[in-house]
């Protein structure tokens, strides 16, 4: 079978299998089989397929994922986050927009501590939107900025998504951990400034807003006592990368045991949090291990069916050169991520976006924080972005699904010239992992 046709028949049955509802690792496991049957040599080829699925996930490349996802489990589970963004609302005050300041802020500290966007949107959105909408904060005001600084745990450690893209494109996992920390904090800080801009341009947006009458020591108190320890958790990962003093798993597995510390510091643990934390780990790893064997054994059907080196040859054809491909794949990625959720973006594209980068000289860790941020964007892309549902969910029922459009719309503008910034400044990814070298 020729290789045009055979990459039709896997896409357009995987995109049927899609459309009737079958999980998304199931699909491609399934398109996968009828591929290795025709491309491998039947029945030979679903014994290598059997192999290579095994060998796909006995990697132990793949141990931060468990350890990263374990170590956001803990402190969601034990509500040491949750007193963090307390301690951070006592400490913002006099700024137009203070509880949507706040938000950003809160948000970017639970993104470093638990590398999951929807756990970051869902405690963000049940703590401080109600009590933003109770003070007469514009919808689009409140809800904007928990969805956009939500979204942000995709490219700040401990993100899991940044181990899988790194695992499945042969990235450097530690470098592209460290490739999303600059990009994230530009985010942050870019949010801040949209929100004072806007309120003092139209105050209406914010209204007034005191913080509580406290003394120094009532203010300052909690957040020595429940920020600091936290972002000691991201320093001990972090800096155990920078300093070469571990690799990805162990830097992972410090993050769990300071965690754990934490949890237990603050009399937060019990056998029941542990339980529900260990389970939460388990249920999420095995999807993304499944996730990981049916991606890998595509590509390699792909692969040895000639498709991926045929796509490359037409592609080459065009002389668009590294910048105009990569242009192309980010306009790909963006239009995906309107419609399908994350991880089939990856499992769709890095089979022929991995080999066309190399033979284009495109730098691996500007193609995965351009993954990293692209997918980002498709968190919060209507009309299918996984984040304005779950907005939709922690959200009053007579807010609009047109508001949380409204909301996040300028929060992708912003997230687009970020990206922009990165194709410009390349450094802006790259800086904080050449100093591991």
């Amino acid at each position: 079978m020729e290789w045009p046709l055979l990459l039709a028949l896997m896409l357009g049955g995987l995109g049927a299998l899609l459309l009737l509802g079958l999980p998304v690792a199931f699909s491609f496991l399934t398109v996968t089989i009828f591929g290795a049957y025709e491309v491998l040599g039947g029945d030979r080829g679903l014994v290598q397929l059997t192999r290579n699925a095994a060998q796909s996930v006995a990697n132990f490349q793949l141990a931060p994922i468990p350890l990263f996802i374990l170590m956001g489990e803990i402190l969601f589970q034990t509500g040491v986050a949750h007193r963090a963004i307390d301690a951070v609302d006592r400490v913002v005050t006099r700024i137009p927009g203070r509880l949507s300041v706040v938000t950003v802020f809160g948000g970017t500290i639970f993104a470093a501590l638990s590398g999951s966007t929807i756990a970051n949107t869902a405690m963000l959105g049940s703590t401080l939107l109600p009590g933003m909408l109770k003070k007469g904060y514009a919808p689009t005001l409140a809800m904007g900025p928990i969805m956009a600084s939500g979204a942000i745990a995709m490219l700040i450690p401990p993100s899991a998504l940044a181990v899988l893209v790194g695992s499945l494109a042969g990235i450097s996992i530690a470098g592209l951990l460290l490739a999303g920390v600059l990009p994230a904090l530009i985010l942050s800080v870019g949010f801040v400034v949209y929100i004072v801009v806007r309120v003092l341009m139209n105050p209406t947006l914010a209204p007034p807003d005191p913080a509580p009458d406290l003394t120094l020591a009532e203010r300052w108190r909690p957040f020595v006592v429940y920020v600091l320890p936290l972002s000691a958790i991201f320093a001990v990962v972090i800096g155990s990368l920078l300093l070469g003093l571990a690799t990805p798993t162990e830097s992972a597995a410090l993050g769990s045991v300071a965690a754990l510390a934490v949890g237990a510091a603050y009399r937060a643990l019990s056998w029941v949090k542990m339980r529900n934390a260990l389970l939460e780990t388990v249920k999420l790893s095995v999807m993304i291990l499944f996730i990981i064997m049916t991606s890998q054994t595509f590509a390699q059907v792909l692969s040895f069916s000639g498709a991926t080196s045929g796509v490359i040859r037409v592609i080459e054809g065009y002389n668009l050169g590294p910048t105009g491909i990569l242009l192309g794949m980010i306009a790909l990625l963006l239009l995906l991520g309107c419609f399908v959720d994350q991880v089939s973006m990856l499992m769709v594209t890095v089979p022929i976006f991995v080999p066309l980068a190399k033979a284009a000289g495109i730098d691996p860790l500007i193609l995965g924080v351009v993954y990293l941020l692209t997918m980002e964007i498709g968190l919060l892309t209507p009309p299918f972005g996984l984040l304005l549902f779950v907005m939709r969910g922690v959200a009053p029922p007579e807010i609009r699904m047109s508001t949380i459009y409204a909301a996040v719309m300028p929060f992708i503008t912003m997230k687009l010239l970020v990206l922009g910034a990165i194709l410009l400044l390349p450094g802006l990814a790259t800086w904080l992992p050449a100093l591991l070298r």
